[in-house]
């Protein structure tokens, strides 16, 4: 599996590439930091991620794109911005038929230092640690895009059997229910 982390930002969105191996094995692929500035339009801001967007995905051909979910901030600027960005990449990803999955900041965290409140250099000593890199990923929203992705490889099989148990919990009851509803029935027809 191959996964695209993005750490979304107007002024700095982090993108990192990640190919997943056996168990936790994860090696780095890329990994850099698109920058607009903060004078320009914020359609023209969003065009550049965009426009980065589809660079990535169409050179490094990833399986999913891990994006950090906005969970709350303070600042409802920042916040918005930050959705806005990572809603570009998210439609640029949809747009290939790539899945798109969302991961908040603190199941980052906590997948890859083991704590969901982590600062930002302990994850990046994490990041630069697991990866197995000479030099720590600067800034730390290149650092961030790797920490998606990483958490992405190591969360997505425990994803895929909660989702593959919840449809089973769920054909189980449509059964049961029909079963309900054909006793009913034959009662009802007995009277």
């Amino acid at each position: 599996m191959r996964v695209l982390g993005v750490d979304p930002g107007l002024t700095r969105c982090g993108f990192g590439v990640v190919d997943a191996g056996r168990g936790r094995e994860v090696k780095p692929v890329a990994v850099d930091v698109v920058r607009t500035p903060p004078d320009m339009e914020l359609a023209s801001r969003l065009l550049g991620i965009s426009n980065a967007a589809d660079e990535w995905l169409d050179r490094f051909r990833p399986t999913v794109v891990a994006v950090e979910r906005v969970f709350s901030q303070h600042n409802v600027r920042t916040a918005m911005a930050t959705a806005q960005a990572g809603g570009v990449v998210a439609l640029a990803a949809a747009k290939r038929g790539i899945p798109v999955c969302f991961h908040t900041p603190s199941q980052v965290k906590a997948a890859v230092t083991g704590s969901g409140t982590a600062d930002k250099k302990q994850v990046t000593a994490m990041v630069t640690r697991i990866l197995g890199l000479d030099t720590a990923p600067k800034p730390a929203d290149a650092a961030d895009a790797l920490a998606l992705a990483i958490c992405h490889c190591w969360r997505a099989p425990m994803l895929d059997r909660m989702a593959a148990a919840e449809a089973a919990a769920a054909e189980q009851k449509r059964r049961y229910e029909a079963r309900l509803r054909e006793v009913a029935a034959g009662k009802a027809g007995t009277r």
